[in-house]
């Protein structure tokens, strides 16, 4: 029987609702590369959820706040993927409170209070203003950049073709592994109380530099890639010739700059905090990736 629902059910450790009946925890994001993996283990831990996305059967569009009262029926806790514009969380937490929420868990950036007056991340660093300033319990999860991004997103296509060229120097980053941040969201959200008002840094064990990642990806692989500099404004015209708009190309290549002049490259125990274990080391990940054949030439 599904545990997608909004009230019945069983939930191990779930936030208690009205009338001792378990709360339902609602996952924004459902589709995406964080929601789908919390997903997955709110389901398998028996907690009550309910997955809301634009493609999701709950039906949910940061632009489309008409919509969010039917997401938040039941709800009582919310894991909170942010849209990618500064503002829209500050209405969502108000609406959240009134329908009876009790707690929001929201994925953020590493080192979001470092960031200085950079243009990266202004939408992050307003959801957390927005959580913190709620009447409601919050866990802010900051993660650095996902091993993933090499897989699944935007450095994935440019490794098949053979390389990667980024605005990336010789400041390392302590890039997490997507398994981890789920797993924290997932056992963050199973005990909210225990994690309320509490910020998690979220790192992989050692940081690299993304010259270094791509070694290891090219050995793990068996393909000769390579790893090349470029400056902000090429990034950004390469971006928008593969066809992302020139705002968010943009506001990609500022991420680069941000982490070359910040002090954001630190590796933080978010994860063991949370879990009790270390987090998953880059060369874990690269080679289950590599074995499943994420980097194989396509025919």
């Amino acid at each position: 029987m599904s545990n997608d629902i909004t009230d019945s059910g069983s939930g191990s450790g779930s936030t208690q609702g009205t009338g001792g009946r378990p709360g339902v925890t609602l996952v924004l994001g459902a589709t995406g590369k964080t929601g789908r993996r919390v997903l997955a283990r709110l389901r398998l831990r028996g907690t009550p959820v309910r997955p809301a996305s634009r493609s999701s059967p709950t039906r949910f569009d940061w632009s489309e706040p008409g919509g969010w009262d039917t997401a938040l029926r039941g709800v009582t806790a919310v894991y909170v993927v942010p849209p990618s514009v500064p503002g829209p969380v500050h209405a969502f937490a108000t609406r959240a409170e009134a329908a009876g929420v009790r707690h929001l868990v929201l994925l953020s950036g590493h080192g979001a209070d470092r960031w200085g007056d950079s243009a990266f991340g202004l939408d992050m660093r307003s959801a957390e203003d927005a959580v913190r300033r709620s009447g409601l319990g919050w866990t802010v999860l900051r993660a650095a950049n996902f091993n993933q991004n090499f897989d699944e997103d935007v450095f994935h296509a440019p490794l098949l073709s053979g390389g990667l060229a980024l605005p990336a120097g010789p400041v390392p980053e302590p890039f997490v592994d997507l398994e981890d941040v789920a797993d924290v969201a997932a056992a963050v959200l199973a005990e909210p109380d225990r994690h309320a008002g509490r910020t998690y840094e979220l790192t992989g064990p050692r940081a690299l530099t993304f010259a270094e990642a791509v070694e290891l990806i090219a050995r793990a692989s068996g393909r000769p890639l390579t790893f090349t500099r470029v400056s902000p404004d090429a990034y950004t015209a390469a971006l928008v010739g593969e066809g992302l708009g020139e705002e968010e190309a943009r506001h990609v290549a500022e991420m680069f700059v941000m982490m070359e002049r910040q002090n954001i490259s630190g590796t933080e125990d978010g994860v063991a905090t949370v879990l009790g274990r270390a987090p998953r080391n880059f060369e874990e990940y690269v080679v289950r990736a590599a074995a499943a054949g994420a980097w194989r030439r396509r025919p």
